[in-house]
């Protein structure tokens, strides 16, 4: 049986349009664990990563609007706030489906730290919008009280703090992940890309920033010698021209083919291009299979019959 990486998306976890209640959480998680459930029966070792995009912004507007009251924490302990919640949930909800299906496995959250350089580039430009929008007026204000923060113009609608997305480099807890994967237990881990921390003289410390998910993914995928990484996205396949009358949707392509179609501008930054960018480093990284599909056509993905294939140079 094979170990498998699942890279679900924050989005999943809160649905657009939703307000993010706890209810739409469980419900949410309550069908996306289905499939995923279908691999573990089947024996594989299953490894869930999942982003938090949405859940972060939540706990931001409300650190925001009970600042007066208690005090605001920095990112990096809003980042693991948010590992806990959902972890919780879903370990909770699989726990309670695998005993329904008599599978006799345990599951469990490590909350997880993501190592960056802290001279990446990505932190003299920050480009990754987070919270509530602001006003110009109090926006202003923000800044002259931290002129360290940065803030953008977002579509009309106001103006937003954004801060860096760097790359991860290490995973902190990849030997704990390790040791519990080698005992027969399921994890749940990197939620949200991982919690960002820097080294400075042997310790590592929180830092402002977010990471992408499917980054760190793919590292811990590579890490952990995964036979495939899942990267679960909202279509089932991949596709170049999209949208246009010659779409073509792809079942496979080498890291070559996928490097031209991101020269080409195939797939855009805010969107497909760093989940292509993920696939092709944990390949680089040694990994061998990595699939990017829809979460409900995972065990059609994983026979060869949809979904998008990313592998080496043949």
């Amino acid at each position: 049986m094979s170990k498998i990486v699942l890279a679900i998306g924050g989005n999943a976890i809160i649905k657009e349009g939703q307000k993010g209640t706890i209810e739409e959480q469980r419900q949410n998680l309550l069908e996306s664990s289905k499939p995923v459930l279908d691999l573990m029966d089947q024996g594989h070792t299953v490894v869930i990563t999942h982003g938090n995009g949405p859940q972060v912004g939540n706990t931001l507007i409300r650190g925001e609007m009970a600042k007066s009251v208690i005090p605001e924490y920095p990112l990096d302990v809003y980042g693991a706030e948010t590992q806990g919640n959902i972890g919780y949930l879903i370990q909770q909800i699989f726990k309670n489906e695998m005993s329904a299906r008599n599978i006799n496995k345990t599951i469990a959250t490590v909350v997880t730290q993501s190592v960056v350089d802290k001279e990446d580039p990505a932190f003299q430009s920050p480009t990754k919008p987070i919270g509530p929008f602001y006003s110009k007026e109090d926006m202003e204000k923000i800044v002259a009280s931290d002129e360290n923060l940065t803030f953008v113009e977002d579509a009309g609608r106001g103006y937003r703090r954004v801060v860096a997305s760097p790359k991860p480099v290490r995973i902190v807890e990849k030997e704990a992940i390790e040791t519990l994967l080698n005992n027969g237990i399921s994890v749940i881990s990197t939620g949200g890309g991982g919690i960002p921390v820097v080294e400075n003289d042997g310790k590592i410390e929180g830092i402002e920033a977010v990471i992408d998910k499917d980054f760190a993914s793919a590292l811990l995928a590579a890490d952990i010698s995964a036979d495939y990484l899942f990267i679960l996205t909202g279509v089932e396949q991949v596709a170049i021209n999209f949208g246009k009358p010659n779409q073509e949707n792809l079942l496979e392509m080498t890291i070559d083919d996928a490097l031209r179609y991101l020269d080409e501008g195939q797939f855009p930054k805010g969107s497909m291009g760093p989940k292509i960018e993920a696939a092709i480093l944990f390949l680089q990284k040694g990994g061998k299979n990595c699939i990017i599909t829809s979460i409900d056509k995972l065990q059609e993905a994983l026979e060869g019959k949809t979904g998008t294939r990313i592998v080496n140079n043949k």
